[in-house]
């Protein structure tokens, strides 16, 4: 079908497509202006999600997150908000209400549902571009009535909004509640055991008294080298006196007594030598001065004897003292070594008390922070513009339903000229012509007037 054939159709049929059109628009028209007049009434809320959290001080990451709104939306056209709106508006106390809910479900199920259900359909929550304002319509035959359902969902999404909070908080509060009871108690238990534990070991500062006998330790080992010392020099000059060398001894060759006695000695025998070969030894003189020689040789003996004597003694409490030193030294080290046993012992004590105290305090920190989320009543949610009952209605919208009644009028119309042409085809035309005798058109007779008013004539000859 080209162009020309298709303005030959319409003017052919308009008649039948002005017929169409004008019942289409008719009919919208009067159905318009019956049905009754909706007014739509809208809230909206801002939602702040840059604003740190009063609690924790930080913004939450998920209020920025791209599907937050998307929730939002979803909260406000839930059941919850819903049902509490039903609720807010007292339709269980209306008998009216309450007699369309036994009329339409028979008394099953709850009338907040069903009443819910109903505001739900006519709920219109539309997010604002590049924003994070929510507008929240519900459209109605009363004005004030859906102004008063646009305010109640308002406050019930702000309501929900914060119970939606608390309630996990309240939650987590109680359960960090019964672990700071419990912590507690451990934190006790290891701070209990720690005190016995310094009680019964008489630990007060455990490093400081280590110091002490460490040094004590120290001490004793020096004393200990230098007795072993002093007894191994008592020992090798006790030797000395055990093989009858008592004259190369230091303490012997020092005295004095023994070097005076040496000395008189030494006369002595010169006075002898000298008296045996005056006198002979048969002479009392010689006699009397090897009675004095004998008698200086038994004393420097006895001296000397006297002075090993005294050497065995300083070796034996050398010995002594080795022995005391030694099982004193031997003492002092079980001392401190179990002193570093108890100073592990009191730091593993230490330990369990510090990593009791951490886990308490972590414990009782987070009990504190969701305590005071579970009894906040803010929330970052704020009307920003109540619903006010509009002056005029929203739908039905004459002048947008006639014109889309128009252009669908006319794609109706065109619609049904088509359908009939094609049920009843007619020659409109050369073409028309050509296409039904499939022969080509020779030649076109021109139209001629044979008076005023007369029908002009075309004749096609093939």
């Amino acid at each position: 079908m080209t162009f020309q054939q298709f303005l030959l159709i319409l003017r052919a049929r308009w008649l039948v497509g002005l017929a169409v059109l004008f019942v289409v628009v008719a009919t919208t028209v009067a159905v318009s202006l019956v049905l009754p007049k909706q007014y739509e009434s809208a809230a909206s809320v801002l939602i702040d999600v840059k604003s740190p959290d009063p609690i924790l001080g930080v913004t939450l990451p998920g209020l920025v997150s791209p599907g937050y709104m998307a929730t939002q939306i979803d909260i406000v056209t839930s059941d919850r908000v819903a049902q509490r709106v039903v609720r807010v508006l007292g339709f269980e106390k209306s008998a009216q209400a309450v007699e369309q809910w036994r009329e339409a479900t028979e008394g099953r199920g709850s009338i907040e549902a069903y009443f819910a259900e109903l505001l739900k359909k006519k709920l219109d929550v539309r997010p604002s571009r590049e924003s994070n304002v929510l507008s929240i319509a519900f459209s109605g035959q009363d004005p004030a009535f859906s102004a008063a359902v646009a305010n109640a969902f308002a406050q019930a999404y702000i309501d929900t909004n914060l119970e939606l909070k608390i309630e996990p908080a309240k939650q987590y509060a109680a359960w960090f509640s019964g672990q700071s009871k419990s912590l507690r108690e451990e934190l006790e238990k290891a701070q209990t055991k720690l005190s016995e534990f310094q009680k019964e070991s008489g630990i007060v500062n455990t490093d400081e008294r280590l110091d002490i006998e460490n040094a004590r330790l120290a001490e004793l080992s020096s004393q200990y080298t230098a007795i072993q010392a002093q007894r191994s020099d008592s020992a090798s000059r006790q030797a000395q006196v055990s093989q009858s060398q008592i004259e190369t001894l230091p303490e012997v060759q020092q005295n004095s007594l023994i070097i005076g006695l040496k000395s008189e000695l030494a006369r002595g025998e010169a006075r002898m030598t000298d008296a045996s070969q005056r006198f002979g030894r048969n002479h009392p003189e010689y006699q009397r001065a090897q009675g004095e020689v004998d008698s200086l040789r038994a004393k420097l003996e006895a001296e000397m004897k006297k002075v090993a004597s005294t050497l065995g003694t300083s070796n034996r409490v050398n010995v002594q003292r080795e022995a005391e030193v030694k099982a004193s030294l031997a003492a002092q080290k079980d001392k401190v070594l179990e002193l570093k046993k108890q100073r592990d012992d009191l730091a593993v004590l230490q330990r369990e008390v510090e990593s009791a105290q951490r886990a308490y305090d972590a414990v009782a920190q987070r009990f504190t922070q969701t305590s005071l989320e579970s009894q906040t009543t803010q929330t970052n949610i704020v009307v920003l513009t109540p619903a006010t009952p509009p002056l005029e209605h929203s739908s039905p919208n004459l002048l947008l339903n006639t014109l889309v009644a128009i252009f669908l009028g006319v794609l109706l119309a065109v619609g049904t000229v088509l359908l009939l042409e094609l049920l009843d085809q007619r020659i409109r035309g050369d073409d028309d012509l050509q296409q039904l005798l499939g022969v080509p058109v020779l030649g076109l007779i021109s139209t001629a007037k044979f008076g005023k008013g007369a029908k002009r004539a075309r004749a096609a000859v093939a």
